[in-house]
């Protein structure tokens, strides 16, 4: 990778570090215990779609801006309406499934090796609350945890990328934004950051035309990638 060398790591949460479509499978499947592999996988991809659109519907300007509790709600009851489920506690229950994520294998030892050389910032569209319970969930180790929340948008809009650029205290071109959606990664770069892709079953492949500065198999392979890139702590300097 060219200079100038990374100062800080900032991290896509969702999808990147943990699990998110597990976590929301099973929340499903709690809801409904007698639907099969197909009708879990249908009502999860309905899931997908609301928060899909709606966050696109804030960004374009087509509907003010919500927090993802909000819209994490909806989705619970437009897929327990779809499987003719009434219970307001399991509706209730299902809508905080965001919460309990799993992390990826690697995700947990590749964090700790990284955050010995660099200072670790996640960056999640998961509201504040969201985000303080799924990283209390899933074990992730941060210096400093941002949601979108705090500017009351969603990435890949440049206000999300830019409250990691504030916090550190760098320019851009200093940090290393890393993701598992290449629609991140862009959105990171449109603002100057340096990107890195790591693959992961689910997720936004890069697209031909798309030139980022790592791609790593796994939070390893970018722990080997990114030793290279940086002073320990490098934000101290």
């Amino acid at each position: 990778m060219p200079e100038p060398e990374i100062d800080a790591v900032v991290f896509d949460v969702l999808g990147t570090l943990v699990d998110e479509s597990a976590g929301i499978r099973a929340g499903i499947r709690a809801l409904d215990p007698s639907l099969d592999d197909a009708g879990t996988e249908r009502l999860l991809s309905l899931w997908q779609q609301h928060i899909e659109r709606e966050q696109r519907r804030i960004l374009d300007g087509d509907r003010p801006y919500l927090p993802s509790d909000v819209l994490d709600r909806e989705a619970a009851q437009l897929v327990a309406d779809t499987a003719g489920v009434g219970d307001p506690a399991a509706v209730a229950a299902l809508a905080l499934s965001g919460r309990r994520l799993p992390p990826w294998p690697d995700t947990v030892a590749g964090l700790a090796r990284l955050a010995e050389r660099f200072p670790l910032i996640g960056l999640s569209n998961a509201s504040r609350t969201a985000l303080l319970a799924l990283n209390a969930h899933a074990g992730l180790r941060w210096h400093q945890a941002l949601s979108a929340e705090d500017a009351r948008t969603y990435k890949p809009d440049p206000a999300v990328y830019r409250l990691a650029v504030t916090v550190s205290g760098r320019p851009p071109e200093r940090l290393l934004m890393v993701a598992a959606h290449a629609w991140d990664l862009r959105g990171a770069q449109g603002l100057g950051l340096r990107t890195a892709y790591v693959a992961r079953p689910v997720g936004d492949p890069p697209a031909s035309s798309d030139r980022f500065d790592l791609y790593a198999d796994g939070l390893a392979d970018l722990a080997d990638l990114a030793g290279q890139l940086g002073t320990a702590h490098g934000l101290s300097g």
